[in-house]
């Protein structure tokens, strides 16, 4: 009678207990309608693309991929997010290009437990204060690739910048970063209105009359474009140099290209990645891109094949076990895996800590457009807001 006792008491249990996973499911966020889902579009073919190079599987588990559009809204976002946690029961939520979209929706995912990993957005409260244990970010924090722009001008030798963004969280960390880096003195400051604004006729007025020796701009998606043929038709282009951060990318540059605005070639910027980098997880991914899809991939493009690498080295580190959150959360802190970047490390705040590179729009051995990686600007570069993060 005991043994029978014992016996039900351990199956009773057994059936309580979880039933292992036989699939990995991952919740990626990002923006697959509107115009600016070229970007989205982007994310997607780089996440496809890992998963083929994995084979679909990360430890003994198969990976399934359930995309989810934010609309351009963060509203849309988080709802998008509710959707993939409550309902889908995804394992990790991963994407986010928008920072307004994450800021909305990162309490949805971190206030179940589970872990969130961004491809692009780096808002500086979850850098900072905000930050979370179970919260990573696998490209930059808002204001690192402006900040090394600020100290690329200063090696440069410019000595007055005009500044013109849009006006909305990232942005604003734009500006940020450059001002804290910048040497030289700021003539003039635009924050226009976003995502709406397409007419720049006024603040390009302004930046005639204040004559600086360089203007500073961010304009991701479509905007990068209609800004730019903006500031080509004001007769700027010939005379003061532009300098951006987002806006000139393997998404543009094909625009840019087919219209003959041959004034973006030579134009510098900065990037902790480029397509030329001399890695081999790099070399793959580019090449195998570039095979699969008739493109260069995008930074976007990198950072989401670089998450799905990224979450695999978690899920691996603990045998498939997905309900491990610590253990996960322990090999995410390492960064142990082949990072199209190469090697970097993660600072306290989950944010890396990495190299910055000058970038020049150069066409290649087959006249195409594209970005060509030159000297490091900021090297091992851990962002401003990590000594506000009081995470042990």
């Amino acid at each position: 009678m005991l043994k029978k006792i014992v016996g039900s008491a351990a199956l009773l249990t057994l059936l309580a207990s979880p039933a292992a996973a036989d699939k990995v499911k991952i919740g990626f966020v990002t923006t697959l309608t509107t115009p600016v889902a070229v970007i989205g579009k982007d994310m997607r073919d780089a996440v496809d693309l890992a998963v083929e190079h994995i084979g679909g599987k990360m430890a003994n588990l198969d990976v399934e991929i359930i995309y989810a559009d934010d609309e351009f809204n963060s509203q849309k976002g988080k709802q998008a997010t509710e959707r993939l946690v409550l309902s889908d029961n995804v394992d990790i939520v991963a994407g986010y290009i928008w920072s307004n979209v994450l800021l909305a929706s990162a309490p949805v995912v971190l206030n179940e437990g589970k872990i969130l990993i961004s491809a692009n957005a780096g808002p500086s409260p979850l850098a900072g204060a905000q930050c979370n244990q179970n919260f990573f970010n696998i490209a930059w924090q808002n204001d690192q690739t402006p900040m090394a722009l600020g100290e690329l001008l200063n090696q440069e030798g410019v000595e007055s910048l005009y500044l013109v963004a849009p006006n909305y969280a990232a942005g604003q960390n734009m500006v940020a970063g450059v001002e804290r880096t910048f040497k030289g003195k700021i003539v003039g400051k635009d924050m226009t209105v976003w995502p709406s604004q397409r007419d720049w006729s006024a603040e390009l007025s302004k930046v005639k009359a204040a004559k600086p020796e360089g203007v500073f701009t961010f304009y991701p998606g479509p905007a990068g474009p209609a800004f730019i043929k903006q500031y080509q038709q004001a007769g700027l282009a010939g005379t003061v140099p532009l300098y951006s951060v987002y806006t000139l990318d393997s998404i543009s540059l094909p625009l840019f290209q087919k219209a003959n605005m041959e004034t973006v070639l030579g134009t510098k910027m900065t990037q902790f990645w480029a397509p030329d980098l001399d890695n081999p997880a790099n070399k793959k991914f580019v090449a195998d891109f570039r095979a699969k899809y008739g493109r260069y991939p995008s930074f976007y493009a990198a950072q989401s094949y670089d998450s799905i690498m990224y979450i695999k080295s978690a899920i691996e580190a603990v045998n498939g076990d997905v309900l491990n959150t610590a253990g996960m959360r322990a090999a995410l802190k390492k960064a142990d895996f082949p990072s199209v970047r190469g090697k970097f490390t993660m600072g306290n705040n989950h944010f890396p800590i990495q190299n910055f590179y000058e970038r020049t729009v150069v066409k290649d051995a087959d006249g195409n457009w594209t970005t060509a990686g030159g000297r490091v600007v900021l090297k091992d570069h851990q962002d401003p807001y990590a000594s506000q993060c009081k995470m042990p």
